[in-house]
């Protein structure tokens, strides 16, 4: 999960020190949200079938498991042409949506440039990414690690060599991330030759509508965790470009468009690294609490969902630490000769904004464990709160209130301890449905 974020990072890093600079990254935050979208639906079928893997394993029906992952792979297949063709054709339409202003010339360009690229690379991205969760659950975590880590050394090689030696800038950029999900998905597909647990043929392809539905039901948490970060930085980009020249620095000088764009994009980024981490622990204890949960053994379910949540609250209390003491050293990062506004603006974001990283870190994890556990319902609607329900009102209310890109950062915290509560409520009742 480390790597799969660094496709987007490590971009941006390389962006950063290019002559696109600021612009560059600012262009990237804007293409980012399309990029999650393809993550959330390539995780809500990838996700989905290896929950209703798992569970079905546990219960013993090994036909309905083999089915689960086959027509995961077609709806993939189907769902990611659908999503370029999308991409490609409603080009300019998507960058307004995310906050691309044709008035700001070089950021938009560079916007354009990457995004027409990137949609060319989506259904390898998006079949190489759902694949990786069914082969975890098929108990070959290092197969799936490989292949992940494969197409992220694969685009941190050629990074570089695009964008500074053959001077490519941002299409580089693009290009040599296409190039990584390609090599992903190839050592992906070669897995469904030698898989342990299921067989892929016509007959496990062929669409079956009760476990499609099932599949996509136990997905739905990871689409809308992802569709959440969409949601987001979708509402902070259009607010940015609103209130970005209305919001002075302490130099007295406007913060603007580009800067807050460009700091906002990263910080969601330092934001993915931590989530992927926190994710990843989730995730690999999925297979357990669903098999465990098919199979009625309550007392090693409650087990793992003790550990992931220790694990994953450490992660975020390190992760917190970091960013309220060294938020210059690690927006530098991305990047020199920022300018005082840009430094000033990325202190507060870093500090602010993820702020609540240590609750954040706890609501993901009680959102996939409950999705392990078969509740479809209470995971999606602790995913959409902490995201949806209650961090765009808050943002929403805050800068209409304030009109400052700088107060508006004080909405994710408040949705943090809004949501925290609620997980624990959600998780409650799940326990005690599980009891009785």
């Amino acid at each position: 999960m480390i790597v799969a974020a660094l496709y987007n990072i490590v971009d941006q890093i390389f962006i950063g020190w290019s002559e696109a600079g600021a612009f560059g990254n600012a262009a990237t935050n804007i293409v980012y949200p399309f990029t999650v979208i393809a993550l959330a639906f390539a995780l809500l079928i990838g996700d989905g079938s290896s929950a209703l893997f798992n569970l079905s394993l546990g219960a013993k029906d090994n036909e309905k498991a083999s089915k689960s992952i086959g027509n995961g792979l077609l709806l993939l297949l189907i769902i990611s042409v659908i999503l370029t063709i999308i991409g490609i054709i409603f080009n300019k339409e998507i960058l307004t949506i995310f906050g691309a202003n044709p008035r700001e010339v070089e950021c938009y360009g560079y916007a354009k440039d990457y995004l027409q690229i990137i949609c060319y690379g989506l259904p390898f991205y998006m079949i190489g990414q759902g694949l990786n969760a069914s082969i975890r659950s098929d108990g070959s975590p290092k197969y799936a690690m490989i292949a992940t880590v494969s197409g992220a050394i694969t685009n941190i090689i050629l990074d570089p060599l695009f964008i500074f030696y053959f001077n490519m800038g941002v299409k580089g950029a693009a290009l040599a991330t296409i190039i990584g999900q390609i090599i992903t998905f190839v050592i992906s597909v070669f897995y469904l030759r030698k898989a342990k647990s299921f067989k892929i043929n016509k007959d496990t392809i062929k669409l079956d509508k009760k476990v499609c539905k099932q599949a996509v039901s136990l997905g739905l948490a990871s689409l809308i965790t992802q569709l959440a970060i969409v949601i987001i930085i979708a509402v902070a980009n259009n607010l940015v470009g609103k209130y970005g020249y209305m919001t002075l620095a302490s130099s007295g000088i406007p913060y603007g468009v580009v800067t807050p764009l460009a700091v906002i994009g990263i910080c969601m980024k330092v934001f993915g690294i931590v989530i992927s981490i926190v994710i990843g622990v989730s995730l690999g204890g999925m297979p357990i609490i669903g098999f465990n949960m098919g199979a009625g053994n309550i007392k090693r379910v409650k087990e793992t969902i003790k550990y992931i949540l220790i694990i994953n609250f450490i992660i975020g209390s390190i992760a917190f630490i970091l960013f309220e003491i060294f938020p210059t050293l690690i927006i530098n990062i991305f990047g020199s000769g920022n300018s005082f506004e840009y430094l000033e603006y990325a202190k507060y974001c870093l500090r602010i904004f993820l702020g609540g990283i240590s609750l954040t870190c706890l609501i993901k994890s009680l959102s996939i464990i409950l999705q392990a556990m078969g509740s479809s319902f209470n995971s999606t609607l602790l995913a959409l709160s902490r995201d949806v329900i209650f961090f765009v009102p808050a943002i929403i209310i805050i800068v209409l209130k304030s009109q400052s890109v700088v107060t508006m950062l004080w909405s994710a915290i408040i949705a943090d301890v809004l949501s925290f509560i609620l997980g624990i409520i959600l998780l409650k009742v799940e326990f005690k449905k599980i009891e009785k």
